[in-house]
Order: structure tokens, then C-alpha cells, then sequence
């Protein structure tokens, strides 16, 4: 998709015309915008030509609304894998909707989409303010969550029997596609029922979005497991640290925790193939110069290296072959024809990671999606996610967000500085 046709165009389900309930010293303008070209010499050319860059539209409260927030009642749902900072999230939107727009009525639907069809009979729970007043503090989700799609005209039948007037909901690619279908079904029936996203994965790989909610944790909790490699590699003759990291189809956290730590002398990541042969004859090199290696693999890297039982999970997800396992087994095999004796460690931290409590800068971050993400719903907008671009927070429509996937440029700045920090040779085949 070229920029001149990506379409930040947010739908709304009407005029907004009733004056907002919230106390703010500053509400944002609807011509407020934040601009998608982070290049100048790029806008640059927009500029010469006349034309208006793409823009996304700037998220915050206004001074009018569409709903009236005495009279609605809202739902939160919570879909996928954990991730650090879901809990955040649903005390932000309960707090937002409880202080800021004195909604009554907030419903937790329980287990994902599940929670939204009658053939599973979770019942919802009412969310209350002292229900989520710790929430920020504990790991995983209140509303536990659940794989997998369900039929967007059942959901819809739900939404419509509870008088549910705003549905927000917590998840990654396969959620939102599963908002989209709520919200074309809601279209079709012309409800008045808004769908919000807020963008959960901890891969960090949505598109158009800088940085998703819970990756910095992870990153930080991805730097403890290295160190603990690098000291139980450097402990032993011919020790080696393999660290397996989460990362199905982009390399983020793999990357990123690299480069925090400093320690890594070989990452692996889903984005840039590599070849076994090169990979360990270059790891016998180093553990002839150094004794020890440390090794970051992304769970999506080398699939091409291995056989593939091309089994899915609930998402529709194809279920890696485990390339932790693989690489912990090859380089045995490699070492022990050469009569050599190695030392290797393997950790896979991936669900401590995706259970622990946010950091501060997830929660701040957590909280002001969670604002943000009501802010949008209490104006009508709606098949939108929240999401932040170019240091601001934005409304982006779901069918961009999910129309690509974000992977690391294998000829970019970012890898281009995980190389130099490792000092690991182009292992490419």
C-alpha cells in the first residue's frame, strides 16, 4: 500500500452534539492532527506538490459528544495471549467511563469472544470501581481471554440484547479483524453501537502504530533472561547461553533486548533468514577466541530450517516448530562430532514474560489508551483502534492496522544496529 492511498479516515456514527460531561483545561480540536511522514525530505515532496500529507486524527476528549453517557451502557472484552498491561488497560477504560463520563454501567464479557455468543454461557460481570481499583498491579487479564473467532451476527444479538452502547476491545491482529466483522454487522443493521480497539501484542507488530502496550515490559524482562544466559555462559569452558524469545513473524523484543543488554553475541530474528551451517561454524570460531556465546533467537526464526506439522491454533495461527529446541539440539550435535565439550543453557522465559505486571512506562501508557480509547467511543467514532505515531496518540482506523504486518527493514537502522552490537557475521544463506 502506497502513502498516497492509506485512508486515516475514522468512521463515525454521527454528529456529535451533546456537551461533554468532562472537566478538561484542554479538549482536542477535530482539524487536530498528527502527521504519518516522520521523513522531511518525504513531506517535503506533499508540500511542493500542493497536497495534504497523510495524517492521522489526534486522539483526546472534545467538548461535544455523541452519547449520552447518563444513559449508556459499555462493554469490555479481552482476547489472545496475555500480555503485560491488560489489567491496566481495563481499570483506564472503568475509571475514564466511571469519573470522566459518569457511565453507570460497564460490563466485563468473560473468555474473549466466547464471552459475547450463548453457546459457551459465560455470564458477564459488572465492572465497578472498587472491583478494578488494584487491578494495575497484577499481571494477566481480570476478564481472562480466550483464541479463536466467533460469529460477528451472534455477538451482535448480544451487544443489541444488553443495550450495550460501546464495545471496547483488548487484542492483537486476530481481535481486531474480529471488531472489524462486529462493526460491519452493527453497520448493516444501522445500529448506534461504537467498536474500539485497543491494540494488544507483544511482538509489537501491528502496523502504523510506534510502540504497543506491554513490548517495553517485555524487553525488560527479556534483558533479565539474557544476563542469566551471559553468567551461565561465561561460568563454564565453552559455555552457551540460547535464549528463546517471543516473536512470531517480527523480531522486536529479540532486537530490542539485544540491544539492552549488550551481552548477545548472536541474534536470530523471524525477519532475516539464516543458514545453520554458516551460524555454527562462526559459534566453534567463537568459543575459540572466547569460551563462551550467548545466543537470542526469536520463536519465528529459521521455520524454513525445520519441518512444519502446518497444524493451527484457535486464531488460525500456524503452530511454529520450536526453533529453541532445534538450535539447543543442532548445536550439540554440531559439537559432538567435533569431540568437543560445550556447556549450553537453554531458557525460554516467553510465559513468565507475558504474565508479569506492566512497567511504568506500559502503565502510563496503558492508562492513556484506556483514556483515549473511551474518548473515542463517547464521540461516535467507531471500527477504530487507539494507537500512538510520532509522539502522539491517534485514532487509526482497524482495517489499516490490520492490512500488513510491522517487521524489522533487514536493511535498516534498527538491524543495522543489532549487527554492530553483536559484531556476529551476515549469516544470510
Amino acid at each position: 500500500m502506497s502513502n498516497n492511498n492509506l485512508n486515516f479516515e475514522i468512521q463515525k456514527l454521527g454528529k456529535c452534539k451533546i456537551p461533554s460531561p468532562m472537566k478538561s483545561s484542554h479538549f482536542t480540536n477535530d482539524d487536530e492532527h498528527v502527521i504519518y511522514e516522520t521523513n522531511f525530505k518525504t513531506l517535503k515532496k506533499y508540500i511542493d506538490k500542493g497536497e495534504t500529507p497523510p495524517m492521522f486524527e489526534k486522539a483526546g476528549p472534545r467538548e461535544k459528544i455523541f452519547f449520552d453517557s447518563s444513559k449508556i451502557k459499555c462493554g469490555i472484552v479481552t482476547c489472545g495471549g496475555l500480555c503485560p498491561g491488560i489489567n491496566d488497560v481495563i481499570r483506564a477504560i472503568v475509571y475514564s467511563l466511571h469519573y470522566h463520563y459518569k457511565v453507570r454501567t460497564i460490563y466485563g464479557f468473560k473468555y474473549g469472544y466466547e464471552g459475547l455468543t450463548y453457546k459457551f454461557q459465560h455470564n458477564p460481570i459488572e465492572l465497578t470501581i472498587d472491583m478494578v481499583a488494584d487491578l494495575h498491579e497484577k499481571g494477566g487479564t481480570l476478564l481472562k481471554s480466550s483464541r479463536g473467532p466467533q460469529d460477528p451476527e451472534e455477538m451482535v444479538d448480544i451487544l443489541e440484547q444488553m443495550n450495550v452502547n460501546i464495545l471496547f476491545g483488548v487484542g492483537g491482529d486476530g481481535t481486531l479483524r474480529g471488531l472489524n466483522d462486529i462493526a460491519d454487522e452493527v453497520k448493516k443493521r444501522n445500529l448506534k453501537i461504537s467498536v474500539i480497539g485497543i491494540p494488544k501484542t507483544i511482538d509489537n507488530d501491528i502496523s502504523y502504530i510506534h510502540k504497543s502496550f506491554g513490548f517495553e515490559s517485555a524487553v525488560s524482562e527479556a534483558k533479565k533472561a539474557i544476563y542469566g544466559a551471559h553468567i551461565e555462559a561465561s561460568g563454564a569452558k565453552n559455555g552457551i547461553g540460547l535464549v528463546k524469545l517471543m516473536g512470531r513473524h517480527s523480531g522486536y523484543i529479540a532486537a530490542n533486548a539485544t540491544l539492552a543488554s549488550s551481552d548477545v553475541n548472536y541474534c536470530l530474528i523471524p525477519e532475516v533468514k539464516f543458514s545453520l551451517e554458516k551460524f555454527l561454524i562462526s559459534l566453534k570460531s567463537r568459543l575459540e577466541y572466547r569460551s563462551h556465546a550467548v545466543i537470542v533467537v526469536g520463536e519465528g526464526a529459521g521455520q524454513d530450517l525445520m519441518k512444519s506439522q502446518n497444524e493451527k491454533d484457535a486464531s488460525g495461527n500456524v503452530k511454529f516448530a520450536d526453533i529453541g529446541l532445534f538450535l539447543n539440539d543442532k548445536i550439540t550435535e554440531f559439537f559432538n562430532k567435533l569431540n568437543t565439550e560445550i556447556n549450553i543453557k537453554y531458557i525460554d522465559p516467553s510465559y513468565i514474560i507475558r504474565s508479569i505486571p506492566a512497567n511504568p512506562n506500559d502503565s502510563v501508557l496503558c492508562l492513556l489508551l484506556g483514556h483515549n480509547a473511551v474518548h473515542a467511543g463517547m464521540t461516535g467514532r467507531t471500527n477504530m483502534a487507539v494507537a500512538t505515531w510520532n509522539g502522539g496518540f491517534t485514532y487509526l482506523p482497524i482495517p489499516l492496522a490490520t492490512s500488513k504486518r510491522k517487521k524489522i527493514d533487514p536493511d535498516g537502522f534498527l538491524w543495522s544496529s543489532v549487527v554492530s552490537s553483536t559484531g556476529q557475521p551476515d549469516l544470510r544463506p
